[in-house]
């Protein structure tokens, strides 16, 4: 690394000294709020102590407890960055340290709201800052049960935890963005929220977040939206198995607050198995809340109730987003007809899922796609869980009048033979720019297709509109459901995989979303 000048700046609660590198300032591990440990166990987050001197800012803190890395690519460099429960830090990245007021992005992680940080070297904001004349900022929050667990209505109250406390994390660093981005050459007044997977999902429930109000002005939801929450009564049998796994008693609070992080993260890995028996729906046992406070409402009906204000949103998906997850399991590979009906019956319910199949089955026949059950499984999944929860969001935003765009991301990675397809979280190399590191691909290409995502959601954060020479004119969706394919050669299409969208119509969201 080119270090080659430390860089002092005052904030609210003490001076940082962060780096200048490459004509960028890199500000890394800066604490957005309280360490959230001993009292402060599932607590919704507090104003950081105020510190003497200068703190240093130059290398990442450490991140929110998670399990062991599965080997995905959302997990590359997780493994070499320590954990603990102290991890409310963020990260900066800025073309300068003056009163030029660019536009700031502010990037949620993705991880399930189990894994992930926002110091992961796929996250690196210094391209994007540099291509943009923008202010890149990451956080972590709190993960798994130490940010998404309810323990308020278990607890009787002694515990309030909502179930949200991670979201009230991603509040709170907006807050710090809010009062001091300025001194890092930002623009509190023009904030940008993006992020992809529970990052999106993230989004979409800021969103609908009344305590978020105000503190951003536009909004990017990548392979997440507004679906992917638990209803206040799910989320008590979720604390009540949890509590009783621990063997720890509702009542016994100290005992709650003292139990080491390790075993609350061996808890989870059996809280998963325990709620699939309970017939609790989705792959994310933990997850934001229906608590009527923080959260009021499904976000999606927040949105058709307009109640998110003027706020341009920008929300797709991956053509192949479930394969990622399919590869990982075998059981998946040999799948015959029977198993595909009653897997889809068992998440589906109340739906004809025999219909369901034989529509995407002719749509593939038709597209030339092989159809055998594990790729029937794979784009039902795709739909179910990322493509129609991000449409509807879409659909309800505009409804509202306010301007949202759609996109489809169809680049195939060449990663084993090009099996995996456009899978889940394949855009995120091209556009922080390090596809040639992973299994993005590399050529002309695929740096083509980089600039054109970087350059549309760097015009998106400085004035709400995608479009921009590199892509072209990006219409918003409106009723010809104009979507972006994001691909070698960008283009648009009126609503692309039309048949599949429509079999949808008459499921309901309560089984949309992960």
């Amino acid at each position: 690394m080119n270090q080659n000048m430390g860089t002092i700046v005052k904030t609210d609660a003490g001076s940082v000294e962060g780096y200048q590198n490459r004509g960028l300032y890199d500000f890394k591990g800066i604490p957005y709020a309280a360490p959230p440990v001993g009292k402060r166990r599932w607590l919704p987050p507090e104003a950081v102590e105020p510190w003497g001197g200068v703190r240093p800012a130059q290398s990442s803190a450490t991140i929110a407890p998670q399990p062991t890395a599965q080997g995905s690519m959302l997990d590359q460099g997780l493994e070499a960055q320590p954990q603990n429960e102290d991890c409310l830090y963020l990260n900066i990245w800025t073309p300068g340290l003056d009163d030029a007021r660019r536009p700031v992005m502010f990037w949620i992680h993705g991880g399930g709201f189990t894994g992930g940080s926002g110091s992961a070297p796929m996250y690196k904001g210094s391209r994007l800052a540099a291509r943009g004349s923008v202010v890149v900022v990451t956080i972590n929050y709190r993960l798994g049960s130490l940010g998404f667990l309810n323990l308020n209505e278990v607890t009787g109250g002694k515990i309030p935890s909502t179930g949200n406390e991670g979201l009230l994390d991603q509040v709170a660093a907006l807050e710090w963005v809010h009062n001091n981005i300025a001194s890092f050459g930002g623009d509190p007044g023009n904030v940008t929220i993006f992020g992809e997977s529970a990052g999106g999902m993230s989004v979409g429930c800021q969103m609908a977040l009344p305590k978020a109000t105000g503190l951003f002005q536009k909004a990017i939801a990548q392979s997440g939206a507004g679906h992917s929450v638990r209803p206040l009564n799910e989320a008590v049998l979720v604390s009540e198995q949890f509590l009783d796994i621990l063997n720890v008693r509702p009542d016994d609070i100290d005992a709650l607050r003292s139990i080491p992080v390790e075993r609350l993260l061996a808890a989870q890995q059996e809280l998963n198995a325990r709620t699939q028996a309970l017939g609790l729906l989705g792959g994310l046992t933990l997850r934001p809340v229906i608590d009527g406070d923080i959260m009021p409402s499904l976000p999606l009906d927040a949105v058709k109730e307009g109640l998110t204000g003027q706020i341009p949103i920008i929300v797709g998906t991956n053509l192949d987003e479930w394969k990622m997850f399919g590869a990982r399991n075998p059981e998946m590979q040999k799948m015959d007809e029977g198993t595909l009906i009653q897997r889809l019956q068992r998440i589906l319910p109340g739906v004809d899922v025999e219909s369901l199949t034989q529509t995407y089955r002719k749509a593939l026949t038709r597209r030339g796609v092989p159809n055998p059950p594990v790729d029937i499984m794979t784009a039902i999944q795709t739909d179910q869980i990322f493509r129609i929860p991000a449409i509807r969001l879409v659909e309800a935003h505009q409804g509202q009048g306010q301007s949202a765009y759609n996109y489809l991301f169809t680049w195939p990675s060449p990663a084993l033979g090009g099996a995996m397809g456009a899978h889940h979280a394949l855009e995120l190399g091209f556009l922080f720019g390090n596809y040639g590191e992973g299994w993005g691909g590399s050529g002309p290409a695929a740096d083509a297709l980089s600039r054109s995502m970087q350059d549309a959601w760097l015009a998106f954060a400085r004035n709400g509109d995608p479009s921009c020479d590199s892509i072209g004119q990006w219409p918003t969706y409106g009723q010809d459901r104009a979507t972006m394919i994001l691909n070698a050669e960008c283009q648009v299409e009126n609503a692309p995989y039309e048949e599949e969208r429509r079999a949808w119509d008459s499921i309901k969201n309560e089984v949309l979303g992960s």
